[in-house]
């Protein structure tokens, strides 16, 4: 069976995207050992450089975990390349990229779309799911680096019901073991299994997983 597309998308910079385009492929790949690959469509090449870190810690084959860095104008010959030795394929979209952009999220079976809890991420990812109505591509919110305390999560939350957006039930926390993992080339699954972090991650993969079974 063809892989299935996931990819990460948000116009506004700082977001995260990368660390949770790397943490969900490791935590797919540990869950069930499935075959994971990445695409780096962004010119800043920041998953790129945590998979060269991860090359060099678990040798060439990335720990299981294959990368392409390409251009977004070649991300469709690149997926026609993956689609049939992956389980998931996850692309890292640029911000700031209308045209890239567009184009990962039309080749997409899932979107997920990192949103800190600020006004101001939650207002760019109005060009993103906008697309993803368009392309009738399921699409979520995923609330990234949660604080422990305070009430902008919630006022975060009661303005995504006012624009009636769909958001994971998982959502991730600001922790440390998310920033230590991608250090090492690695996953909080394989350096911190037992955390919360962990934990989230997993609960993440398993709701992405249910999302991409059900399909556009």
């Amino acid at each position: 069976m063809a892989a299935k597309v996931i990819t990460i998308a948000q116009q506004k910079g700082g977001a995260g995207k990368t660390t949770v385009a790397a943490q969900l492929a490791v935590a797919l790949s540990k869950g069930g050992k499935k075959a994971v690959a990445l695409v780096d469509i962004d010119p800043q090449g920041s998953l790129s450089a945590w998979h060269a870190a991860r090359c060099g810690r678990l040798g060439e084959d990335g720990g299981g975990i294959r990368l392409s860095g390409v251009a977004g104008w070649r991300l469709s010959t690149e997926l026609d390349r993956l689609r049939d030795g992956a389980d998931y394929v996850i692309v890292d979209s640029p911000p700031h990229a209308e045209t890239e952009a567009k184009a990962a999220i039309r080749a997409a079976d899932v979107i997920l779309v990192p949103v800190q809890p600020s006004p101001m991420d939650l207002w760019a990812t109005k060009p993103t799911l906008e697309v993803a109505r368009k392309e009738k591509t399921p699409a979520r919110v995923v609330l990234n680096r949660i604080p422990p305390r305070g009430k902008l999560v919630d006022q975060v939350l009661e303005e995504i019901q006012a624009m009636e957006l769909e958001v994971t039930a998982a959502r991730l926390g600001n922790r440390l073991p998310f920033a230590s993992s991608m250090m090492e080339g690695l996953g909080v699954v394989e350096t911190s299994n037992r955390s919360l972090a962990a934990q989230e991650i997993r609960a993440l993969a398993d709701e992405v997983k249910a999302i991409a079974k059900k399909g556009k």
